[in-house]
C-alpha cells in the first residue's frame, strides 16, 4: 500500500491540540444532542404545556444572548482553553442539578426556567472561545479539511447522541438524558484543561474591555456580507428553534411514537450532517458565500416534513439533507471568517455572529406556544418553513455573498502546533435542537 495513503499520512495535519479538542467535543456532543429531547419530555411529562415547552427553551436562549459579548471579549483577553474548561465544568453542575431534581419526582416550573438559563450562561462564554480555538492547531492550507473532519466527529456523536438520548428517555426517563449529559461536560472540562494556549499577541489591548468591544463592533459593521448573513440568521435561527424546540417535540408527541421517533429523526439529521462533512472534504467551491448559502434552502425541510405529516422514514430522510445543508453552509461561512477576519479580533467577530444571529431566538422559542395555539400546529410550521426559504433567496441581493471567493493558500507543512487564524464552526444545527452547534447548532 502506498505510503501516503496510510491513515497516519492522511492526518498527519491534525495536531495534539486538534485531536484533544475534537474528543472533547465528541463526549459534550453524546450528551448535548439528547439534552434537548430529555428537557423538552420532562416539561411534557410534568403536565407542562406546550407554552412552557418553549418558555424553558427560550429560558436558556435569553443568558445566552445577554453575556455573548461578554464571553467574547474574555476569550480575546485570556487563554481560550481556561474559558471552554471552566464554561464546560459550569454546564456540567447545572445540568447535575437538572437532572437530579427531574429524577427525584416533580421539578417546579421555576426550577427548569433557572437551570436552563445556567446552562446559557455557560454556553454564551465557551462560544465564542470554541469558535477562536479548534483551528489553531493547523495550517491554514488545512483548514477547510480540518474542519469537516471535526464536523464529521461531532455530527457522529449526534447521530448515536440523538437516537440514545430519545431510547433512554422512552426508556428510563429524561432524568437520566440530563445526568449523563452532566458527566459529557464533566469530562469535556478535563480534557480541556490539557489543551495548550496557542502563540500570539493576544491579551488586553489597555483600552478595557467597552473598548475592544467598539472595536470589535468595527470590524463587523465594516462587512456587508457578514452582517447580512447574521441578519439572515436572525429571524432564520428563531423559525429553527421554534421548530426543533418546541414543533417538534409536540408533533412526535401527537402524531408519532413519542420521544423514540423523535430521536430517530434527529439522528437522520446527524447523518446528513455527517454525510455533508464527507461532501466538504471534497468539495472546494470557490464562491464560498453562495455555495454555503444553498444549504439554508435546505434547513426548511425538517418544518416541512412535520407540516405535511409525513411518516417517520419521510421525516428522517428531510432531516437528512437538512442536516446536510448545515454543514455546506458551516464549512463555507468558517472559511469566509477564516480568510476575512483578523485573528486577534476572531472571538469578538464571533461573539457578534452569534448575538446578532441568536437575538430573535429566545423570541420565535418563546412565541411557539401561542403561535401554535393561534395559527394551528400546521399553520405555524408552514409559516417558519416559508420565512426560512424566503430569506435564503433574499440574502443573494448582496452581491458580497454571491461573489466572495475562497483565497488561494499556499502549500503548508503540517504543523503539531500551528499559527493559523482560527475558525468558527457555524451553526450548528442547533444541535439540531440546541447547539448551534455548539458547538452543533448553526448559528451563522
Amino acid at each position: 500500500m502506498r505510503s501516503d495513503r496510510t491513515p497516519a499520512r492522511r492526518f498527519a495535519w491534525a495536531g495534539r491540540d486538534y485531536r484533544i479538542q475534537t474528543a472533547a467535543t465528541v463526549v459534550s456532543g453524546l450528551g448535548n444532542a439528547g439534552a434537548p429531547i430529555a428537557t423538552a419530555f420532562a416539561v411534557l411529562e410534568g403536565g407542562g404545556t406546550v407554552a412552557e415547552v418553549g418558555w424553558v427553551s427560550a429560558a436558556r436562549l435569553v443568558p445566552l444572548v445577554a453575556f455573548l459579548l461578554v464571553g467574547g471579549a474574555l476569550a480575546d483577553r485570556i487563554p481560550r482553553q481556561r474559558v471552554m474548561a471552566a464554561a464546560n465544568l459550569f454546564n456540567a453542575l447545572a445540568q447535575g442539578l437538572l437532572a437530579a431534581l427531574v429524577l427525584a419526582g416533580s421539578v417546579p416550573l421555576w426550577a427548569l426556567l433557572l437551570l436552563s438559563a445556567a446552562g446559557g450562561v455557560g454556553q454564551a462564554f465557551y462560544a465564542p472561545a470554541a469558535e477562536g480555538m479548534i483551528m489553531e492547531a493547523v495550517e491554514p492550507a488545512h483548514a477547510g479539511k480540518a474542519f469537516s473532519v471535526y464536523r464529521m466527529a461531532l455530527n457522529g456523536s449526534q447521530i448515536g447522541g440523538a437516537a440514545l438520548g430519545g431510547a433512554l428517555t422512552a426508556a428510563a426517563g429524561p432524568g437520566w438524558v440530563l445526568a449523563l449529559d452532566a458527566a459529557g461536560f464533566a469530562v469535556a472540562a478535563g480534557l480541556r484543561l490539557l489543551l495548550r494556549a496557542a502563540p500570539g499577541d493576544r491579551g488586553p489591548s489597555g483600552g478595557g474591555m467597552l473598548g475592544e468591544l467598539r472595536s470589535g463592533w468595527r470590524e463587523f459593521a465594516s462587512r456587508r456580507w457578514l452582517w447580512g448573513v447574521v441578519l439572515q440568521f436572525s429571524v432564520v435561527m428563531a423559525c429553527i428553534n421554534a421548530v426543533d424546540s418546541v414543533y417538534g417535540a409536540v408533533a412526535a408527541e401527537q402524531r408519532m411514537g413519542g420521544a423514540r421517533d423523535w430521536g430517530l429523526a434527529l439522528s437522520g439529521f446527524g447523518i446528513g450532517m455527517l454525510a455533508g462533512g464527507v461532501l466538504m472534504t471534497r468539495w472546494r467551491p470557490s464562491r464560498i458565500l453562495l455555495a454555503g448559502n444553498h444549504g439554508v434552502f435546505l434547513f426548511a425541510l425538517p418544518a416541512l416534513g412535520l407540516a405535511l405529516h409525513a411518516p417517520l422514514p419521510v421525516l428522517a430522510c428531510a432531516m437528512f439533507v437538512s442536516g446536510a445543508g448545515v454543514t455546506v453552509f458551516g464549512v463555507n461561512w468558517m472559511l469566509a471568517l477564516q480568510q476575512e477576519i483578523p485573528p486577534a479580533m476572531f472571538s469578538r467577530i464571533c461573539a457578534y455572529d452569534h448575538l446578532g444571529s441568536l437575538a430573535l431566538a429566545p423570541v420565535g422559542t418563546a412565541l411557539a406556544g401561542p403561535a401554535a395555539d393561534a395559527l394551528g400546529l400546521d399553520d405555524a410550521l408552514w409559516t417558519c418553513a416559508l420565512v426560512t426559504l424566503a430569506l435564503a433567496a433574499a440574502v443573494l441581493v448582496l452581491p458580497e455573498v454571491r461573489g466572495l471567493r475562497r483565497a488561494p493558500v499556499a502549500p503548508a507543512a503540517t504543523a503539531p502546533h500551528a499559527a493559523a487564524p482560527p475558525v468558527a464552526p457555524p451553526p450548528v444545527a442547533p444541535p439540531p435542537v440546541a447547539a448551534p452547534a455548539t458547538a452543533g447548532e448553526p448559528v451563522a
